[in-house]
């Protein structure tokens, strides 16, 4: 048998398996629930039922965690979800963030369980660096009145406490979030030290002003307008509606005994904790 001939049994060997293994889960799979109960997707989408299928991790996705080509480009984690999640139909780009984080949860814990740690975690007032373990098993959903809501519709209406304008905003998906990295670091080549992540968030998540549905306007409205007061009220409503996983642990430091709520780091090694990137 020639090189050729075996090197292309091997590909065709491989593309049977990945095919394979995409459409049918051979590993364990568990139902997680999405925070938002697929309230806001709409009907026709797989995430409207307001569950997914998830599988355990295996070699492969440990493949994906250390692919440096994905690290770079920033979209490891996004890997990591398509390659567990059996769902079919499911794009993460649609995926509200209120979601893909909860998903990410509970990723590492069908992965290694509920303990994560020992975590390096740095006193904000004393500097030093903590070593704790953090029980993924504690964090809870917000409890969230979805009765008031209009299900299948991802939209929202806000009036600006001081200049009485009136608003309806999104939360934001997956790709949203992609698009607002991706703008902010096209803006900040071209205007050397601007960061601009607050003004393009606030764009990307409000759809309507006063009735009009124009970007340009909107864009205006944000950058020349819109005073911090009523941003400051805008973000603090968002999250009070949100439906979300508390990510949130109380962290108390060993050496100065400072209390605080702290968000639980999510990287790479909480999924693979030793993978040492």
């Amino acid at each position: 048998m020639s090189d050729e001939i075996f090197i292309e049994q091997l590909k065709q060997q491989h593309e049977s398996s990945s095919v394979k293994s995409s459409n049918t889960p051979t590993f364990p799979a568990e139902t997680v629930d999405l925070p938002s109960r697929g309230y806001f997707y709409s009907e026709t989408s797989p995430l409207s039922k307001g569950n997914v299928e998830m599988k355990m991790m295996t070699a492969r996705e440990e493949d994906i965690l250390t692919n440096e080509n994905y690290i770079k480009k920033g979209i490891v984690l996004d890997k990591l979800l398509e390659s567990l999640i059996v769902t079919p139909g499911v794009n993460i780009n649609d995926l509200l963030m209120v979601d893909k984080n909860a998903l990410f949860v509970a990723a590492r814990r069908l992965a290694y369980g509920d303990a994560y740690g020992p975590v390096k975690i740095e006193c904000r007032k004393c500097n030093v660096e903590n070593k704790i373990t953090i029980n993924l098993g504690e964090l809870n959903e917000k409890e969230i009145d979805f009765s008031s809501m209009e299900r299948g519709i991802n939209e929202f209406e806000f009036q600006f406490p001081v200049s009485k304008r009136t608003i309806i905003f999104k939360l934001l998906t997956s790709g949203d979030e992609d698009a607002i990295d991706r703008d902010s670091k096209a803006l900040a080549k071209i205007k050397k030290n601007v960061t601009a992540e607050v003004t393009t968030r606030l764009k990307k998540m409000i759809v309507s002003l006063d009735g009009k549905r124009d970007p340009v306007l909107i864009a205006k409205f944000v950058d020349n307008e819109l005073l911090s007061r009523d941003s400051m009220a805008l973000r603090g409503y968002v999250k009070s509606i949100a439906p979300e996983l508390d990510l949130g642990f109380n962290f108390v430091c060993e050496n100065c005994q400072n209390e605080e709520r702290m968000d639980v780091p999510m990287t790479v090694q909480f999924f693979w904790p030793d993978a040492g990137i």
